[in-house]
């Protein structure tokens, strides 16, 4: 079977090394797990999530009544903050998930990316969204990479038409580099045919799957400004805060399931 996220880490490799606007990336401190979603159903391909961004300031939520506009109950005063995930001793900045087996079969053909790839073959609009996550990776590493606006100043969005056309070029780039096509052959399958040409398509997932190393809030100590308010607690932590590698899972992927096959960190089968 193959390992999709395995071979998409190892392209990623060669992209950084090759492209001199990702050539700042250290892909140990990036790891690359699969999400499920099913191809006809609406939502993103891939997404990338930062493991840096600094834990919050102290805030609460409130309640008020709607006719009156009175206060009526709030939450106790909590902080967000990133969970702390490791392989090893190194520890990641970034996951990449990509979302299979949509990602496996999306195409230019109807896409908006079209228009940046006259010509191209179908199957280029994934290199695109692996370049794309990528290129969200911030040199900073403050959080994900900001987007510039035409005057200077920097975009709330994390996308823009500036950002669209950077990806097309490093991927149009990177592919006149001259890499191997062994790297990136497997994208030019969608899912049923990779599926049947390989025996399977599995991918690193996480032990806690279908959920995932996501910000949560952590309750402070902290005085409330009106003692007379009814104050809610949190709901208890259901997920863990902190990951290493015996928390990575192999998990074979269907058109329309999920099944879990062996564990990925030390405990992995030879």
């Amino acid at each position: 079977m193959i390992n999709y996220t395995e071979r998409i880490a190892l392209l990623m490799q060669d992209i950084v090394e090759r492209t001199p606007r990702l050539s700042f990336i250290d892909l140990k401190e990036v790891l690359v797990f699969a999400r499920f979603g099913r191809t006809e159903a609406e939502g993103a391909f891939a997404t990338c999530h930062c493991m840096t961004i600094p834990e919050s300031e102290p805030g609460y939520y409130y309640w008020r009544d709607r006719a009156t506009g009175e206060l009526t109950r709030r939450s106790e005063w909590f902080i967000t903050k990133s969970p702390e995930v490791r392989v090893g001793l190194t520890r990641v900045k970034y996951l990449i998930s990509f979302v299979l087996p949509r990602f496996c079969d999306q195409s230019l053909e109807r896409s908006r990316k079209s228009a940046l790839y006259p010509g191209a073959a179908p199957w280029l609009a994934k290199l695109d969204t692996i370049v794309h996550e990528l290129y969200h990776i911030d040199p900073d590493e403050s959080g994900i990479r900001r987007v510039a606006r035409a005057d200077g100043t920097n975009s709330p969005r994390s996308h823009g038409p500036m950002f669209y056309e950077d990806v097309a070029e490093m991927v149009t780039r990177y592919l006149a580099s001259n890499p191997s096509p062994a790297l990136y052959d497997f994208l030019k399958h969608d899912f049923d045919t990779l599926n049947a040409k390989e025996g399977g398509v599995v991918s690193t997932t996480f032990s806690n799957f279908p959920s995932f190393p996501q910000r949560y809030m952590q309750a402070v100590d902290m005085p409330m400004p009106d003692a007379a308010v009814k104050v809610e607690r949190l709901k208890p932590l259901t997920q863990p805060v902190r990951y290493t590698e015996d928390d990575l899972h192999i998990r074979q992927f269907t058109d329309s399931s999920t099944r879990r096959l062996t564990r990925k960190g030390r405990y992995c089968a030879a």
